[in-house]
């Protein structure tokens, strides 16, 4: 899910991400993995922007991965056969602090062919760049700051004030998932007012997607006890993205009771085979 929210942002925000990552406020407009010609990389928090001046090559990431500075060099080259005459900015973000020397490599080195991309690791940014605009907020707890918890509860402020409600349905829970990776629920619930979320584009996604996987799961035990199959999907789907009980409730149609009993299921950790 945070694959894709991260893309949902830089796709819906992608001035904000210019003015960030470009150092000016281009309007960005997406380009599709299959234009590049030839079989897609699996790599779903990959997305491409373009200007006429410019192409935005963006990778989120939350692991460091050996495989990154192959996959930015073969992306590299595929831009270049579609796009030979225009300038390519690419840039891993890693979103998870990590010791690892992978998140700091910038470099494809094969001897003949070298390449560099721009890697950036968001616990090194300043908070402050990411709290001057809406598109960003969802990072913010991730980035330099001593106090993540004084720091969403700031962006929290900052969401109470956006005016536009579809802009602040969507802002409010792309930060209450993304913020997972630093807070825990208990937190995030208590900082995020769950009320403004119910309408964003995050949630219908997540309701969409329970829903499919749901009935699928479900679709062997008869159709009730399919219904009941996705709506649970759906509950697990939402209450791993950070999403109050309460509102799971009400959307689900699930009384609290189940709802809390679905909590504990998703909190239980898998036990280890003993050997």
């Amino acid at each position: 899910m945070i694959d894709n929210v991260c893309k949902f942002l830089a796709e819906s925000y992608s001035t904000d991400f210019a003015s960030w990552l470009l150092g000016k406020p281009i309007t960005l407009t997406k380009i599709e993995q299959s234009e590049l010609t030839v079989e897609p990389i699996r790599a779903d928090s990959v997305i491409f922007l373009e200007s006429d001046e410019i192409i935005l090559h963006i990778e989120f990431q939350t692991e460091p991965n050996k495989n990154i500075p192959f996959r930015m060099t073969d992306y590299r080259l595929r831009l270049y056969r579609k796009y030979p005459e225009r300038k390519v900015h690419q840039v891993v973000i890693y979103l998870s602090p990590s010791r690892s020397h992978l998140v700091h490599e910038t470099t494809f080195d094969l001897g003949e062919l070298i390449h560099n991309f721009h890697v950036i690791r968001l616990w090194e940014q300043p908070t402050e760049i990411f709290q001057q605009y809406q598109g960003l907020l969802p990072f913010a707890a991730l980035t330099q700051t001593s106090a993540p918890e004084e720091t969403l509860r700031q962006v929290a402020r900052q969401i109470a004030n956006i005016t536009d409600k579809q802009l602040q349905s969507n802002v409010a829970a792309s930060t209450a998932i993304i913020s997972g990776i630093a807070l825990s629920k208990e937190i995030i619930q208590r900082l995020l007012r769950s009320d403004i979320m119910k309408e964003s584009v995050i949630y219908q996604e997540i309701l969409h997607e329970g829903l499919a996987e749901g009935e699928a799961r479900g679709l062997a035990k008869g159709e009730a006890k399919g219904k009941a199959e996705a709506t649970n999907q759906i509950a697990l789907n939402m209450l791993r993205s950070n999403i109050a009980v309460d509102v799971v409730a009400q959307l689900t149609g699930l009384t609290t009771k189940q709802v809390q009993k679905l909590q504990k299921l998703s909190n239980k950790k898998p036990q280890k085979p003993k050997k």
